[in-house]
């Protein structure tokens, strides 16, 4: 009779598998757990041990490794006859087994490192080689989730040879993945190895990516510790995830009730307020237009009223809180489009990279993770800032950070007023903000700026006075710093130095 190896550890469908497999002519070889679990279930199993006459040994560290398996399994029957007559040898035709649960185990609070070791699987992920690599004669099935259509095709005997392979493929991914989990574990002190492996779980196929003409999918990164849930509202798109990730990043750090409001990647709006509904207010009249079609992020439980006025004001594709109150999920569905989530904090290591495709390769580096501090807080000009521009110079420079550069922020009284992202002149980007902030008639005398590196002359200091800036928060580090500073002190304007360059491309 055809045999049939199981021996998994997500034990989810094995009995109803395994059924299948008696009811269509094998037997069933098994190990320990898995073995018990099916002789429970009324199957009739043949162990391991018993099959190849070798014990378990070292608390089940050496079960499958024999042999009497692997031979069963690498043998050709077609090509290898002779010799598996002479070594007593059968064939094992079908192996179904998944590992040991590494990732899980170190994603659990005070795992030690020799808890982790331990749960490295060995004969697990040689039988799954093996038997990847013997397709031709071998059905390998490493996915609970594939259970019911290897049943379906084995009763139908529709096992042929294209399924194998793409079988076998997924087994080596399976592997793969596991193997760049370990490593990357125990690399977790070399920041930058001489290989990088990564390993990435596919979590949708969407029905375009950046443009319409782009195929894409989303990957999740099973080393992150940040759990979505959608609540309602059409499928995610690749724009509308990738504005949502920089909207949660933007808003990282604020405790305060904040809001964000993000297009195309940058923060349109931002604002801290005495309230959700007063963030969002401050942060949707720094640019209403550009809100349209915008992603809605808070950093506190949305309530009612505030959800209720965003609907009421402006067209968003998604919006994104912490929690929700019981009544917000209703008072959603006016708008059976929007898509309404939850997103809790990221616990993932602050050693986390960023990884950026390019060219041949990969650009890799820490996420940029600096914040200001007071130790980096440096007066430059005869003027030092006052109470209020202080609190906005620090808020303004949290919210630079998270726009495109060349990135110039001028802020009033915790609310963005003028943004100016992505140019290539920072003087531009300087002008545009003074543009915007007048366009939207939210022009202040008093209010601060922020640039993400530092300013080269001194026309962005011109042109950042006439918009009625009078304090400046900036990296500093010019070979004109002086001419930037004097600047300043004209104009009877504060400037901060902060040492910490903020560039993001």
């Amino acid at each position: 009779m055809p045999k049939a190896l199981i021996s998994v550890t997500d034990k989810t469908g094995a009995v109803e598998l395994a059924h299948t497999l008696i009811n269509n002519g094998y037997d069933v070889l098994s190990t320990g757990g898995t073995g018990r679990l099916l002789k429970e279930n009324g199957i009739p199993v043949l162990e391991i041990a018993q099959y190849t006459g070798s014990p378990e040994m070292f608390g089940g560290r050496v079960k499958t490794l024999h042999p009497r398996v692997f031979g069963g399994i690498l043998g050709r029957p077609d090509l290898d006859e002779k010799e598996f007559q002479s070594h007593a040898l059968e064939p094992i035709s079908i192996v179904v087994v998944n590992l040991y649960q590494f990732s899980k185990t170190i994603r659990e609070t005070n795992t030690t490192r020799a808890q982790a070791i331990e749960e490295i699987d060995i004969g697990g992920v040689s039988l799954i080689r093996a038997a990847a690599k013997n397709q031709e004669h071998v059905l390998v099935i490493v996915d609970p989730n594939d259970y019911h259509n290897v049943s379906e095709r084995i009763s139908a005997g529709q096992v042929d040879a294209a399924f194998r392979e793409s079988m076998a493929a997924k087994a080596f991914r399976h592997t793969a993945a596991y193997d760049a989990e370990i490593a990357r574990y125990l690399s977790s002190n070399e920041k930058f190895p001489e290989r990088l492996t990564l390993t990435y779980e596919r979590d949708a196929v969407m029905r375009y990516g950046e443009n319409p003409h782009q195929d894409a999918a989303y990957y999740r990164d099973p080393s992150r510790h940040r759990e979505i849930d959608q609540l309602q509202g059409k499928a995610m798109s690749y724009n509308n995830i990738a504005d949502t990730d920089a909207a949660l990043q933007c808003l990282s750090g604020l405790t305060e009730s904040a809001c964000v409001i993000v297009k195309h990647a940058n923060p349109c709006g931002i604002a801290i307020g005495n309230s959700l509904l007063d963030a969002y207010t401050k942060a949707f009249r720094t640019d209403p237009t550009s809100a349209f079609g915008g992603i809605v992020a808070f950093n506190q439980e949305l309530d009612a009223t505030t959800l209720e006025h965003v609907l009421d004001n402006q067209f968003a594709e998604v919006i994104a809180a912490p929690s929700v109150d019981e009544s917000v999920p209703s008072i959603a569905k006016r708008k059976k489009a929007l898509r309404l989530l939850t997103v809790s904090n990221d616990r993932s290591s602050a050693n986390s990279l960023s990884v950026n495709s390019v060219g041949n390769g990969a650009l890799v580096q820490d996420l940029d993770t600096a914040d200001l501090s007071d130790a980096e807080w440096s007066v430059l000009t005869e003027r030092a800032p006052s109470m209020d521009e202080e609190r906005d110079l620090r808020f303004a420079w949290h919210v630079v950070k998270h726009v495109k550069s060349n990135a110039i922020v001028f802020v009033h009284d915790r609310m963005t007023i003028g943004i100016g992202a992505g140019q290539p002149n920072r003087v531009i980007s300087v002008r545009i903000a003074s543009l915007r902030m007048k366009e939207e008639d939210l022009g202040k005398s008093g209010c601060v700026m922020a640039s993400d590196a530092f300013f080269p002359f001194r026309d962005g200091i011109d042109y950042a006075a006439e918009a009625g800036v009078t304090a400046i928060i900036q990296p500093a580090g010019s070979i004109r710093d002086d001419e930037v500073i004097t600047a300043c002190n004209d104009h009877g304007m504060a400037m901060v130095a902060t040492g910490i360059r903020h560039f993001r491309h």
